[in-house]
């Protein structure tokens, strides 16, 4: 499969989004998945995108992207989201028929998982979180989809988990420990929401001075990520740690990981995780 893990709703219009789909669904044949998620700030508003209604500017979106590869012809006049008498122009020499690409919701706030439910084929459930946190947003989901007249197993349930990953489990560790300090530091939202402490989220904020860091301030909040941080957030130490710790996603029903590498050892990495390893 060949997946966008993830772009956002407000720096590509739901019309460019279905014509760049029905394009990579023709380029791939037939492997293509949006990822989508509704963005973040201070890294939105500092591009001079101000989000509003994330809610509903994601529901709008998704309608519109689904109706436009179905190859209606849409109009919507929604509080977000404004289309009107669209329809695709597959070209001349492409069959003129509905292409289905199944829609991954990219959800992080409790809010958007239980529309994640709802509307989503699937939900791509975001790196550096916990398995609580997994848990938690599953129960949110599961409300979603059953509002919607489904079940949680009809919903696709990939968990992206960071890797890092090396015989030296210690070097791999700090390895991990500089990426979850940038993470914290960008989008500290999803640390509180898998349970590190606001004192680590705020020291770690503090010597980084905001975002963006100072020169040098990702390094030196690194220091601050102990061992039990590391382990909240994501896969990190020799191949048998990172196996064991990607179980535990899987035992709290994720339908599959989403390997996502720290380390550049990217082929080992996946020989590790292969069938049969």
């Amino acid at each position: 499969k060949l997946c966008t893990g993830v772009v956002n709703n407000w720096t590509r219009t739901s019309a460019l989004m279905a014509m760049t789909l029905a394009t990579l669904h023709e380029l791939s044949q037939g492997r293509i998945m949006l990822g989508i998620g509704a963005y973040w700030d201070p890294l939105a508003r500092k591009q001079g995108i101000r989000r509003r209604k994330t809610l509903t500017a994601m529901r709008e979106y998704v309608s519109v992207v689904r109706g436009l590869l179905r190859l209606e012809t849409v109009t919507l006049e929604g509080e977000v989201v404004r289309v009107d008498d669209l329809r695709l122009d597959l070209g001349y020499d492409q069959p003129q028929e509905p292409i289905h690409v199944p829609i991954y919701i990219g959800a992080t706030g409790p809010r958007m998982m239980e529309l994640a439910g709802e509307v989503g084929d699937g939900i791509f459930h975001n790196f550096f979180t916990s398995v609580d946190y997994l848990t938690r947003s599953l129960e949110r989901a599961e409300t979603g989809a059953q509002g919607a007249g489904r079940t949680l197993q009809q919903v696709d349930m990939p968990q992206m988990v960071a890797i890092a990953m090396s015989e030296d489990g210690e070097a791999a560790r700090h390895t991990a420990r500089h990426s979850v300090a940038m993470y914290i530091g960008q989008q500290p939202h999803i640390a509180r929401a898998s349970g590190v402490d606001e004192e680590t989220i705020q020291q770690i904020h503090d010597t980084m001075d905001g975002w963006p860091p100072r020169t040098g301030g990702i390094e030196d909040a690194t220091a601050l990520v102990g061992d039990q941080t590391v382990d909240q957030l994501c896969a990190a130490g020799t191949p048998d740690m990172c196996r064991q710790r990607v179980q535990e996603y899987l035992d709290a029903d994720a339908s599959y990981p989403v390997l996502c590498p720290l380390t550049p050892n990217i082929a080992e990495i996946i020989d590790a995780f292969a069938p049969g390893s």
